[in-house]
């Protein structure tokens, strides 16, 4: 390592990194590293896999592993923590939270959410401890509750319920204070009757008494939360929302309290008291906080549900008996027992027993499977009128479940693009609200009408009660855990948040074939025998030929004569020809199964049945012949069945505006049949599996936003290459990694739905931001006193607390509506209006 500089501050950071494999690969790293801004000197280590940096500025993390990467070498696996954070209120403390997260050595990214109240931090592996990231938010004045992302416990859910019950109880002990002091105060301004009853019992002074003393208790108890956090922000230069109500409330009670024991040092007339504002404000605000609480709860129903369908003990033989034992305590290879009704305690395969399964939950179809010996079972499913015994093959996190709720969390946990703008507008929002405030003070002390002191105090409180930004931080966040989670309850999973975004805008479709609009496994859909010969004899003598075959077509054939009952003979003389077909003997009967081409090489005459051959090609399906001691005896056809819903899901699409692209390698005219068949716009056929990706690239040219439908292993780049990759449950664990939304269920009407969801989830986020923001816009200018010089009308620090507490509560009740949000038969999904 070069001389270092010490006269200057250093921060030295470790990357590990993975394929170094020789000094030459090192002095390529180091040359990477060495030009990323900010790097003071770098040294990589073969034996150790790792390289050491040194900087002379704020450290980037980011920009190393790009460069890394950049070079040809992968840095190892960065890890991510999640941190509970509490005492966030608005957007305010979400910046502030994400900036202090952001400035410890070794985080490269932040995402801190306010509706959730987590913290995601991606960070170098092993490079932060957790206790400094603590350290870190607790510095910016927030408490951290740190979490495992595997914890399903209901202890976080039962904290929230008790601080909800708790700010319940703050918010009625505030009020029943409140509502004397406003009946003093504001009945005796606007009921005559109540202002003589007052003036003729305790007398004006005992009254201003009496309001102080209720004032100060709920300014000193429920009110003390606004104060403390907001008066801490302010001395650290970072105010937030409880800094705006701090100041407004304080502010008003302060000047009453001169107004009613020192009134000899306010201008004359201006000695008025405001100690019902004051106590408002903090009531209806912790009215407004209460609300907000309770609907937040509901925002989290779709994952409560999901986390309720786990069972909590499960039956399971042990030496011989059967024990019941917590869910946690399972283990691969147990054996659990499953009574008529029971919820299947973990993902496993059947060892014996019939039943029949609701699945529902995992796929979204609503009829039970049948399970028996060998198949699979997922946790959380419901039993039917069977019994079981399954053996446990996934547990823990691995289960279905399990990875249903981490995509669901980690998809409401996520910032989409469309919140950078909130981002910004928000980390100078209370700054400018502060200005603001006391810009309006001053323009009201030298411009305004007598008692101008008393005008500037009401105004400027007024503006910084109004303009908290609490519905700003919440209009995001809200939306998508409510969207996100009732997806998962359709069967969608959005893996990555961005995508309910990204998808809404996607302009074309392009499916997989095999497997995705198809079955994926051929089945005889045709028979035609020549007159003479018997079609179970046919199908039976070429099933008992091909079931020496490994070919598809092979065990199409047989799959379909055993469904007809049929017995297949013994065969002798078994002869197989790549490219041509199978030969035998059955029972002394020579038996030719082929394309024509085998037939002709043979000796045996197709003409027969080419026409028909060639009719069942032009359909798109695979023609064989088949030939009995010599003689043309039939053809048949194999095909890839289409799923029952494609054609349907297509239309939808097409009535969605989307155009529609079938991706496949089968040959052009087996392609063009399926296409007409289901009315796919284009087609893009012969294409290998390594060419999918060319395709994709090809299909998304003059600047289309293209979605792709897979399910196979060779799927899996072109998921990841799509604007937006949307993956069939049903098929492949890494097909289903390399998207962005997963389809629990083969039904592809689950892509218009999911299509549909990510327009109605954004449209919510649209129209919550709308309100945020032109709620801002218009009320701060009338706050501030524009329209009295026309009108005379002014915004009491009452109904300005009220109406900001009211701002909020709309914001979460119109996320909430996302929750109705409904698939109607025959038509695209959305919203339910009731």
């Amino acid at each position: 390592m070069s001389q270092l500089d010490i006269s200057q501050p250093v921060s030295t950071l470790d990357f590990p990194i993975a394929g170094m494999s020789c000094a030459s690969c090192v002095g390529r790293i180091e040359k990477a590293i060495r030009a990323v801004p900010g790097v003071a000197d770098v040294s990589a280590n073969l034996a150790t896999e790792s390289a050491r940096v040194a900087f002379d500025s704020k450290p980037d993390p980011a920009a190393v592993l790009a460069a890394v990467r950049g070079a040809g070498y992968e840095p190892a696996p960065s890890d991510t923590l999640v941190l509970d954070i509490t005492g966030m209120t608005c957007a305010s403390c979400v910046n502030r939270v994400e900036k202090a997260l952001q400035a410890v050595d070794g985080v490269f990214g932040v995402s801190v959410n306010l509706a959730t109240e987590r913290a995601t931090v991606d960070v170098l592996h092993g490079a932060v401890d957790r206790r400094r990231l603590v350290q870190a938010v607790e510095e910016a004045g927030y408490g951290v509750r740190a979490v495992e992302e595997t914890d399903r416990s209901g202890d976080r859910e039962r904290e929230k319920d008790a601080e909800t019950r708790a700010l319940g109880r703050s918010t009625l002990f505030a009020a029943v204070l409140t509502a004397p002091l406003f009946i003093l105060e504001m009945g005796s301004h606007f009921v005559p009757a109540i202002h003589t009853l007052i003036m003729n019992t305790i007398g004006m002074q005992a009254n201003a008494h009496l309001q102080f003393v209720l004032a100060t208790i709920v300014l000193a108890g429920p009110g003390r939360m606004f104060l403390v956090k907001g008066y801490r922000n302010l001395a650290r230069m970072a105010p937030d929302m409880n800094s705006l109500v701090a100041l407004g409330t304080s502010a008003a009670w302060g000047f009453s309290v001169v107004s009613t024991f020192a009134p000899q040092i306010l201008p004359g007339g201006s000695g008025h008291i405001y100690f019902e504002a004051a106590a408002v404000i903090v009531t209806l605000i912790l009215l407004g906080r209460y609300l907000e609480a309770r609907a937040k709860g509901r925002t989290s129903a779709a994952i409560k549900r999901l986390v309720g369908l786990q069972p909590r003990v499960a039956r399971v033989e042990r030496n011989g008996e059967l024990v019941e034992i917590a869910i946690e305590d399972v283990a691969v290879g147990d054996r659990m027992h499953v009574r008529p009704g029971e919820r299947v305690a973990v993902d496993g395969r059947v060892v014996s027993g019939t039943s029949f399964v609701d699945e529902s939950m995992i796929t979204g179809e609503p009829v039970p499977v049948e399970k028996s010996e060998g198949a699979e079972v997922v946790g959380g499913t419901v039993n039917g009128a069977g019994a079981f015994l399954f053996e446990a093959t996934r547990i823990g996190r691995d289960t279905v479940l399990a990875q249903i709720i981490a995509m669901v969390e980690a998809a409401q946990g996520s910032k989409l693009p469309i919140q950078s703008m909130v981002d910004k507008v928000t980390s100078v929002f209370v700054p400018a609200v502060m200005a603001a405030a006391a810009l309006t003070f001053v323009v009201w002390l030298i411009f305004g009408p007598s008692p101008q002191l008393s005008f500037a105090l009401v105004n400027a409180v007024a503006v910084l009660i109004i303009a908290c930004p609490c519905a700003m931080g919440l209009a995001t966040p809200t939306s998508i855990m409510v969207g996100t989670g009732r997806a998962a309850e359709l069967g969608i999973l959005f893996r990555k948040g961005e995508a309910l975004q990204s998808l809404r805008g996607a302009d074309v479709v392009a499916f997989d074939k095999t497997g995705t609009l198809t079955k994926g496994q051929p089945e005889l859909s045709d028979l035609i025998v020549v007159d003479g010969f018997d079609e179970d004899e046919v199908l039976a003598l070429m099933a008992g030929v091909e079931q020496h075959s490994e070919h598809p077509i092979g065990a199409a054939i047989v799959r379909a004569a055993r469904e007809r009952s049929l017995t297949l003979g013994q065969v002798t003389n078994f002869v197989a020809a790549p490219g041509y077909g199978v030969a035998g003997t059955i029972d002394g009967r020579a038996i030719l199964v082929g394309a024509g081409r085998a037939l002709l090489r043979a000796g045996v005459a197709i003409d027969a049945l080419a026409g028909e051959a060639g009719r069942l090609a032009d359909m798109g399906r695979s023609p064989i012949y088949a030939a009995i001691d010599g003689r043309l005896a039939a053809v048949i056809a194999i095909a890839d069945p289409i799923k029952p819903t494609s054609r349907a899901a297509i239309d939808r699409l097409h009535a969605l505006g989307l155009s529609v692209v079938m991706v496949t390698g089968d040959g052009e005219a087996t392609a063009r049949a399926v296409a007409r068949e289901l009315g796919i716009d284009e087609v893009a056929a012969e294409v290998l599996p390594g060419g999918k990706v060319d395709a994709i690239r090809r299909l998304r040219g003059e600047g289309r936003k293209l979605a792709f439908v897979g399910d196979g292993i060779n799927d899996a780049p072109a998921l990841a290459e799509a604007d937006v990759g949307i993956a069939v449950g049903t098929g492949t664990d890494i097909a289903i990694e390399s998207a962005d939304v997963v389809l629990m269920s083969g039904d592809l009407n689950g892509v218009a739905d999911a299509i549909a969801m990510s327009k109605a989830t954004i449209r919510n986020i649209k129209q919550n931001l709308f309100w945020a923001f032109a709620y801002n816009t218009i009320l701060i200018p009338v706050a501030a006193g524009v329209l009295y010089p026309v009108s005379g009308i002014l915004l009491s620090p009452a109904l300005a607390a009220g109406a900001m507490a009211l701002s909020s509560v709309f914001v979460l009740g119109n996320a909430l509506r996302l929750r109705r949000f409904a698939v109607r038969p025959g038509r695209h999904a959305e919203m339910e209006r009731g």
